[in-house]
């Protein structure tokens, strides 16, 4: 037989997890990184870190302000139920249906608030053009 040490690796939680101690920067050995136990793990295996991205946006605090103050047409309300729509979505998992109804809504309240806005100008200077006083 032949008298060479066998190779080997030990699956274990990356350094810090569930529990374990984290110090910065465990010591290093010859069989790699040293875990907090004192065992090592193996040569070039490294867990993949998973990116989090955030959840897209839903808007419904902007859509329920123009569902109630400035809903001109019935745009407010539909972008609300557009965003309630994207938060279910969110919440499903499903993020590409959730960024496309949380787009809409923001599309539908720039259009609700904007045309509110000029709306209630408009409102403004007609009143105040209807009842400006009359000098002889």
């Amino acid at each position: 037989m032949e008298n060479y040490p066998q190779s080997f690796s030990i699956n274990m939680q990356p350094y810090g997890r569930n529990g374990g101690a984290s110090t910065p920067n465990p010591p290093s050995t010859s069989f790699g990184q040293a875990t907090s136990f004192g065992q090592a793990t193996s040569f070039g295996q490294t867990e993949p870190t998973p990116v989090s991205t955030p959840p897209p946006k839903d808007f419904v605090l902007w859509s329920f302000f123009n569902a109630m103050y400035c809903n001109p047409f019935c745009l407010g309300f539909l972008a609300l139920v557009f965003s309630i729509k994207a938060r279910d979505r969110t919440v499903a998992k499903d993020l590409m249906a959730a960024n496309s109804y949380g787009r809409t809504a923001r599309s539908l309240n720039i259009a609700a608030l904007c045309l509110g806005i000029v709306g209630t100008i408009i409102v403004i200077v007609v009143v105040a053009l209807l009842y400006r006083p009359v000098y002889p």
